[in-house]
């Protein structure tokens, strides 16, 4: 599902930082996400258990939750329903949901940016 998306935010002209496609061999994975962080303006997350429990996501999101670049610039992308325990912070923040269909899901995400979306997607 991420890769849909990244895929999607990329073919409507907003840049995106998608670790499967950005990171190559041998480089120091976590460095170059941080870096990817700093030059970030908007920080998305993708919602589901096994992101919820992932210690790397909880790292990730608390660093967005933390930066003030980033303030009204988070967005919880609910992949499937999940206990936001760990990230409880998220809460605040209108979710956009992916549980059901894509093309919607991508058209509200796309509406944060003002961008209509393509019959291709």
């Amino acid at each position: 599902m991420a890769e849909r998306i990244a895929h999607a935010l990329q073919e409507h002209g907003i840049p995106t930082f998608f670790a499967p496609s950005n990171l190559f061999g041998a480089q120091q994975w976590q460095d170059e996400i941080l870096r990817a962080l700093e030059r970030c303006d908007w920080f998305l997350v993708l919602l589901s258990p096994d992101a919820v429990d992932s210690m790397w996501v909880r790292r990730e999101t608390s660093m967005a939750l933390s930066d003030r670049r980033f303030d009204k610039r988070i967005v919880p992308l609910l992949y499937r329903s999940c206990d936001l325990d760990t990230l409880r912070w998220l809460r605040v923040y209108q979710f956009v949901d992916f549980q059901g269909d894509f093309h919607a899901g991508c058209r509200d995400l796309l509406r944060i940016w003002g961008v209509g979306l393509k019959a291709s997607t």
